[in-house]
Order: structure tokens, then sequence, then C-alpha cells
């Protein structure tokens, strides 16, 4: 397998400017992919904010096996963190974040109060890795919900705040990069999902780690999106068979190397299914 990394002085920039903002933090939003959702946690990210109230969100949960999906809230619930899932293309669904923020926020306000002083906005941070959703989260906070736009004075840099509610701000945090990717399996599922580069593995390779887990655990999946194959067919006879069915030949013989990169790419956009590939 090819070596995943990033480059280094980028992931080093990217530390930094978390780190710095950590001190304005009082809650982490962590989006993992509910696919796979260990493989998708930026492990550099994770240890450097593991000291702050954390809402862990599960996203791309239209595309991920709903039992799955709540077994691995039980499990983030049971590590201490709070926990939900959540479609970000559905507003309640970005509401309830917001809420679960605000939630995570009360015993701070509650100090403030015993003080008597003012309660004041829980300042949250959102990190993920690319392709999780934090664009969009971002975006759909600061849309609609975006009151006012401001800069907090108090630190070497000022920060863009955004209030997402009376309760919530929102720091408009830099683009995170994941670190090096040297567990084969890790960087094999983060591939299979669209999250890094296909081209880790050789499609061919890929497309049959792909089928087998399929056929294994899914199999009705596969059935209902190809009713012509069977429990018996090794992955290679079914690549042949979808080839041959779908048309994808080439002279003297099926084009598999089309039949490949198409399947790999309706396994990562959801055509097969709800897939989990990453189990409790």
């Amino acid at each position: 397998m090819k070596q995943i990394h990033w480059y280094p002085g980028h992931m080093k920039k990217a530390q930094i400017e978390v780190q710095e903002r950590l001190k304005v933090v009082d809650v982490i939003v962590e989006l993992l992919d509910a696919r796979i959702p260990l493989s998708s946690r930026n492990e550099v990210l994770y240890k450097i904010t593991k000291d702050k109230l954390r809402l862990v969100v599960l996203t791309k949960t239209d595309l991920a096996d709903s039992k799955e999906t709540a077994k691995w809230i039980n499990y983030f619930k049971n590590q201490g963190f709070s926990a939900v899932f959540s479609d970000l293309n559905k507003p309640n669904d970005v509401k309830n974040i917001i809420k679960e923020v605000e939630k995570l926020g009360e015993n701070k306000n509650q100090k403030y109060i015993e003080k008597g002083m003012k309660p004041q906005p829980i300042r949250a941070m959102i990190i993920g890795i690319p392709n999780v959703g934090k664009s969009t989260l971002i975006n759909k906070m600061s849309g609609r919900h975006a009151a006012s736009v401001q800069n907090k004075p108090g630190h070497t840099k000022s920060q863009q705040w955004i209030k997402v509610s009376n309760k919530f701000e929102l720091l408009d945090t830099p683009g995170i990069l994941p670190p090096s990717y040297e567990d084969e399996k890790k960087a094999i599922n983060l591939a299979l999902v669209g999250s890094i580069s296909q081209e880790i593995l050789p499609n061919d390779e890929l497309a049959k780690i792909a089928f087998n887990y399929i056929k294994e655990n899914y199999f009705e999946n596969l059935k209902s999106r190809f009713d012509y194959l069977d429990e018996n067919k090794t992955a290679d006879e079914a690549f042949k068979e979808i080839a041959i069915k779908r048309g994808y030949l080439l002279k003297g013989g099926q084009d598999i190397d089309k039949t490949h990169k198409v399947f790999l790419n309706e396994v990562k956009n959801g055509l097969l299914g709800k897939i989990t590939f990453e189990r409790i």
C-alpha cells in the first residue's frame, strides 16, 4: 500500500492554529463519518483537544447502517462524551447539534450566575477531517442562523466569531488537515468512503475488499443492486458478470478496470444501500 501522508508543515501549522484558539474555546464539536467513526478521527487533533468538553457528531448517517450507528453513539457516550448522529442536510438535525452544544455550556454559565455575573455565550470549535461535513455544518450554522459577526479582543490575533444563537458562538476555524495514515486498515476505510484518494491501493484490490466485506455483512444490499449475483460467486466472478450485464466491454473481454471504478463509486455514494465499514 502507498504511504498516505500530508506535508508535515501543513499539519504543524494547523496544530498551532488549533492550540492558539483553544484558549478561548469552551466546547469542541468533533465530526466523524458514521460509516467509519474511529478511522475518520484525526488522532493528532483529538489529543490536542481532549481536555475540552466535547460533542461527537456522527455525520453521513444517510449512508450508514442505522443499527451500527446506534451502537457507535452508545460507545462514545460510554467513553464519557456527549454524542449525536446527524444528517447535516436536515435543518432539525443541525438545530439539535446547536442545542447539544448549549447544553454542554450550562455548567459554565451556572458558575457565572453563582458569582453574580451575566451568563456568557458558549464558544465552540468544529473539527473534522476533509469530506466529513465540517464546512457544511459551519455554513448551515453561520448562514440563516447568523445574527451577527464580530471580532473578539483578548487574543494575539482577533478571531472571527459567529453568533449562532444567544447562547452559542462559533469560531470560524481554519481548514484542518489529517495526519499521516500509517494504519493500512484505517487508510482503506477512508478510501472506501472517499475521504482520501482511492488510489492508495490498485482499484482491483480495493474493489475486492469492498465486495467481500459487503458480501459478508450486507449481502441483501448487494443482491438488491445486482439481482443476478449469488452468494457463491467470488469477487472476480462477480465483477466479470457485472461488466457483461452493464456492457462494460473491450475487444476480447470485459472492461474490468472500469467495473472496479464504477463499483467503488457506487459504494462511496450509497448506491449499494446503507453500509458501515467499521463496527464496534
